[in-house]
């Protein structure tokens, strides 16, 4: 079996990025079983509720859903369990202080195979409040008509 290169998406939380602010974002390892390796490269999983916490110099995974396989026995795993993140010593010290910062938060971003190896992407984030994501919204819409209009007006001057 020839190996696996470059990047298969899994799951995305396009939520978060509606929610938060992210300050800074990580790339972390995951520790799965072999029934949830095989239930991700069915492409199933949901980043929707999930949570990243620093423990004892650990750092767990929370509330992140990988569907049971299908054709697992009684060797299959639960669905909803904390999974330990892999990252460097340094990382984890470092985000010990941020994440103590009133509001601040790791988020799970993205849950992708890289080269063959399960990785999730953490965002350190603050909370957003509800006038800031109205801002959001309201960016995102002129930048969309701005868009139409410059396309517009390039279409006339064409014609």
């Amino acid at each position: 079996m020839a190996k696996e290169t470059g990047r298969k998406l899994i799951a995305q939380n396009k939520k978060a990025r509606h929610d938060y602010h992210i300050l800074d974002t990580y790339e972390a390892g995951l520790v799965l079983t072999g029934t949830e390796v095989k239930s991700l490269r069915l492409g199933r999983a949901s980043l929707v509720d999930g949570f990243a916490q620093l423990d004892g110099g650990e750092a767990w995974l929370h509330n992140v859903h990988i569907p049971e396989y299908s054709q697992g026995t009684w060797t299959n795993h639960s669905a909803r369990r904390k999974r330990k993140l892999l990252l460097h010593r340094a990382e984890i010290d470092k985000l010990v202080g941020k994440t103590q910062e009133t509001g601040h938060t790791l988020v799970p971003l993205q849950l992708y195979f890289k080269d063959g190896r399960a990785k999730v992407e953490l965002a350190l984030a603050k909370g957003k409040k509800d006038y800031d994501k109205r801002q959001t919204l309201r960016e995102k819409q002129d930048r969309r008509e701005a868009d139409r209009a410059i396309s517009a007006a390039r279409r006339r001057q064409r014609a």
